[in-house]
């Protein structure tokens, strides 16, 4: 394991993962592993934490179908301590390109978004679905993110609101929906006219 402290190619990684068996590994071990992750120096690059982030959750994280284990959960949280952003852009894209409800995996996304992710990954977070067509599925994670009431960039700010106006005709009757526009209404009234 002390090779992942040390620069590895991609192919390298993620035959290492492999072999490991990192998708299909006992949780409390993912929590230990995930802990030893946390103390490597120098940190892991951008690449090799989302490929780490893939093979470690991907497939956990996409077969939920009850609350994740008090396990995942904290090895969800430890990586995403300190890998939010490559965290964001492996899993977060991949929940919100599931077709389905999801109901799970949309929980899990806005515990996460809640209690986890640094301001510049929930940016991210609200940017990822953004450049989706919206659906009830991602309306409760939008409002997390709303709910961390950050300052959002001026044009991630127009994208939402823009986004908002265009689907609302989708969601005439959609009581989550209304919440949200309220949510944006209120928390950036000196912003939208």
């Amino acid at each position: 394991l002390s090779l992942m402290s040390h620069p590895l190619c991609h192919p390298q990684l993620e035959g290492l993962c492999s072999f490991l068996q990192f998708s299909t590994c006992p949780e409390p071990f993912l929590v230990r592993f995930c802990s030893w992750l946390l103390a490597l120096t120098p940190d892991l690059s951008y690449t090799s934490a989302a490929i780490l982030a893939e093979q470690l959750f991907l497939r956990r994280v996409l077969s939920l179908t009850q609350p994740p284990s008090r396990h995942l959960m904290a090895a969800l949280t430890s990586f995403c301590s300190k890998y939010s952003h490559p965290f964001c852009r492996v899993l977060v894209a991949a929940v919100l390109q599931e077709p389905g409800e999801g109901a799970e995996q949309t929980k899990l996304m806005c515990e996460l978004v809640e209690e986890c992710l640094e301001p510049h990954s929930v940016h991210l977070v609200l940017s990822q679905i953004l450049e989706v067509p919206l659906s009830e599925k991602l309306l409760p994670v939008l409002q997390a993110v709303l709910g961390r009431q950050e300052v959002l960039p001026p044009e991630l700010l127009d994208l939402l609101v823009l986004t908002l106006c265009q689907q609302a005709p989708a969601f005439a009757t959609s009581l989550s929906f209304a919440k949200l526009v309220m949510a944006v209404l209120t928390m950036y009234q000196s912003q939208v006219s």
